[in-house]
């Protein structure tokens, strides 16, 4: 099972989407608190349909929580757009944590700091960034790809 970690979501829409996404791919999702949006709020029931019951949830006041439940930080896998790592380098294994910061900022650098595997979804200049949680399903098919490999 993947552990999908969102950093202060800030759009409840997309927190849905990867809710929905979680479960459809029996992946865990892990939310770091502050949220910009009530866990109740009817858009996030929205994009996460009647599956959000389903949906195997985890949430934690700050990222020091997180982290402290953490027992291999090397299976930590954060996203970010300023790095040369493409996800397409990194070997997936199951049950690894792959981690996606607030929709405006992405992850913070101290949150980065923490961990040494940063990696980056490869995207034309045109852009600056993919939909949170584009990006996550980018990320999880690749790592359910090299997983189902093995």
């Amino acid at each position: 099972m993947l552990n999908i970690v969102l950093v202060q979501p800030e759009i409840p829409n997309n927190t849905g989407n990867i809710g929905r996404l979680c479960v459809g791919t029996e992946s865990r999702l892990h939310l770091i608190h502050p949220l910009g949006f009530h866990i109740t709020d009817t858009n996030l029931k929205r994009s996460g349909l009647d599956y959000w019951v389903h949906l195997d949830l985890t949430e934690y006041q700050n990222v020091d929580e997180w982290i402290a439940q953490i027992k291999d930080k090397s299976r930590v896998f954060l996203m970010s757009s300023r790095v040369d790592k493409s996800i397409y380098e990194a070997e997936f294994q199951d049950g690894d944590w792959l981690v996606f910061g607030k929709e405006s900022i992405g992850l913070s650098e101290e949150v980065l700091d923490q961990f040494e595997n940063h990696l980056k979804i490869p995207m034309s200049n045109l852009i600056r960034s993919y939909n949170i949680a584009n990006s996550v399903a980018f990320v999880v098919g690749e790592a359910k790809r090299q997983i189902n490999l093995k």
